[in-house]
């Protein structure tokens, strides 16, 4: 039997209204400054709109809006892209963290507390220094786009 304390992960971490998030490492392509982007008529506010990222083109998603924040979105968006499926998918966040490596053994479920909106796309809470780090769980995010986009 393997002791999973010892089991790490790393994930790019980023802020949404200055709370700790979080995409495993491996689901991320890359990171960049807000670009250009080509609205899509009649999509849900969360759909930001279609990003050209070297010829590629990516679906900009935006996190405050999928998460049901109603706040001001600041003006300098910045697009974390990952891959799915063969498909660009980039995340507006509003700002970018450092790569935090965690070990599985600071891993909690998502707290009861935080809003259902949220909650059904992550994959639990890691206790990062003094505070949690939400992990996205891209896969979920994912499926409800396609459900709702069909």
């Amino acid at each position: 039997m393997s002791n999973s304390s010892n089991v790490t992960k790393q994930f790019s971490a980023f802020y949404l209204e200055n709370r700790l998030y979080g995409i495993e490492v491996g689901r991320v392509q890359e990171v960049v400054r807000s670009m250009l982007m080509t609205p899509i008529p009649l999509a849900p506010d969360y759909v930001c709109g279609l990003i050209n990222l070297r010829g590629q083109v990516a679906t900009a998603i935006g996190l405050r809006q999928l998460f049901g924040f109603h706040s001001e979105i600041p003006q300098d968006l910045i697009n974390i892209v990952c891959k799915v499926d063969g498909m660009l998918i980039s995340f507006q966040v509003d700002e970018i963290g450092d790569v935090i490596e965690v070990s599985e053994s600071e891993f909690e479920p998502t707290p009861q507390t935080i809003s259902e909106d949220i909650r059904k796309f992550m994959q639990g809470v890691y206790k990062v220094s003094n505070s949690l780090m939400s992990a996205i769980d891209v896969d979920n995010i994912i499926k409800f786009l396609n459900n709702k986009l069909k």
